[in-house]
């Protein structure tokens, strides 16, 4: 049994892992084992456009999925489906490398932070109050609002980026002097953009329609419960523990690729850590843009899936609603058991992604070419 496997059933930290000048930790050997080659993709993605992507969490709730192994795609999101769940194991996997690069950064502050006004402020480059204890358990509205009124401090932030950066460099995974440039370009934004950062495309200002991170954070389920990893300290904690415990993993691969999903699966099964929720947002529909749809098909065949697992899929219709696509929302979340999406892709042939959003028939499927974000 390897050191990572115990601790993750055991739950004692890995830090000591994290040795100073050693050349390779577990962490960094498995993140190394699950990868595969990176590609591109159209968006730096620092924030999710999901203004519905708590939705899902009713969903959830109701099938009482918990523990098992999480995997996802994208940036911070996926840290309140985690908090939700609270997996044993949650794999951020991405096509670009620069995701994983922006998941190391957060580790290294959650792995830092007191609470989430220091995580916040070590993001935002704030400076936090001196009486710090004493905002643990205040609301997240008082949290944003502290933020909102606390200039960046300059120095501070650049201080703060090198100390994370020094953490960073103990989790082992080897960085080009790109990478680092590349870490400190996006936590330059965070800081800089303060919580009116919002999601944009590479060569485009962002679309003012998009979400601020301000008000992602601020989405509610659907019963109107703040249900974000910043909503309680308590939720915050679950992700931090097990990002301190080394659990939560950053994977670059193609979910239609050759080696990270099927990498992943072994894994899962050498740690008895079946799927429970497997967040995808609208990557399905690029994969059949790309004639790869198939291999992820595959893919997910090849997953262990726990009884009720899961996919969440993000739907962008652009003025094609669905029946529970609410007013407002520029995203509608979706939830559909991984039983339900083999028995739909059986046959490929008669696949298309709108029969997969609408769990429909392709016959009686509107003739649509969806448009991608």
């Amino acid at each position: 049994m390897t050191r990572h496997l115990r601790t993750l059933i055991l739950g004692v930290p890995l830090l000591a892992s994290h040795a100073a000048g050693s050349q390779q930790t577990e962490f960094a050997a498995l993140v190394s084992r699950l990868s595969e080659d990176g590609g591109f993709f159209q968006s730096d993605n620092l924030v999710s456009n999901e203004t519905s992507y708590l939705h899902a969490l009713d969903e959830l709730r109701v099938r009482g999925l918990k523990g098992g192994a999480y995997l996802g795609v994208g940036p911070e999101q996926g840290f309140s489906y985690i908090a939700e769940l609270q997996p044993a194991v949650a794999i951020m996997i991405d096509i670009r490398r620069d995701n994983l690069l922006l998941h190391l950064l957060f580790k290294a502050m959650f792995e830092t932070a007191r609470n989430r006004l220091e995580y916040l402020g070590m993001l935002y480059g704030r400076p936090v109050p001196g009486d710090l204890p004493m905002w643990t358990d205040v609301e997240l509205g008082q949290l944003i609002d502290y933020l909102d009124r606390t200039q960046v401090d300059r120095g501070l932030h650049a201080r703060t980026h090198q100390d994370l950066m020094r953490r960073v460099e103990l989790f082992g995974i080897p960085l080009t002097p790109e990478d680092r440039e590349t870490v400190r370009r996006f936590h330059d934004e965070f800081a800089y953009s303060g919580l009116d950062i919002r999601y944009s495309s590479r060569g485009r200002f962002p679309r003012m329609s998009f979400p601020t991170i301000r008000q992602l954070y601020l989405e509610t389920d659907l019963a109107g419960n703040l249900g974000s990893y910043l909503a309680t300290e308590n939720r915050w904690r679950r992700v931090r523990e097990l990002q301190r415990r080394d659990g939560v993993v950053p994977v670059v691969g193609d979910l239609s690729g050759p080696k990270a999903v099927k990498a992943i699966a072994a894994y899962l099964r050498e740690i008895h850590q079946p799927v429970s929720a497997f967040y995808l947002s609208n990557v399905e529909s690029y994969l059949f843009r790309y004639g790869t749809f198939a291999g992820f098909v595959d893919n997910v065949r090849a997953l262990p899936a726990a009884p009720g697992a899961v996919l969440i899929r993000s739907w962008f219709g652009r003025g094609i609603a669905l029946p529970n696509s609410l007013p407002g929302h520029y995203s509608t979340q979706l939830v559909q058991p991984v039983t339900r999406f083999l028995e739909l892709t059986q046959n490929l042939d008669r696949v298309t992604y709108w029969s997969l959003v609408n769990d429909t028939p392709v016959a009686s499927a509107p003739r649509i070419s969806p448009r991608l974000r």
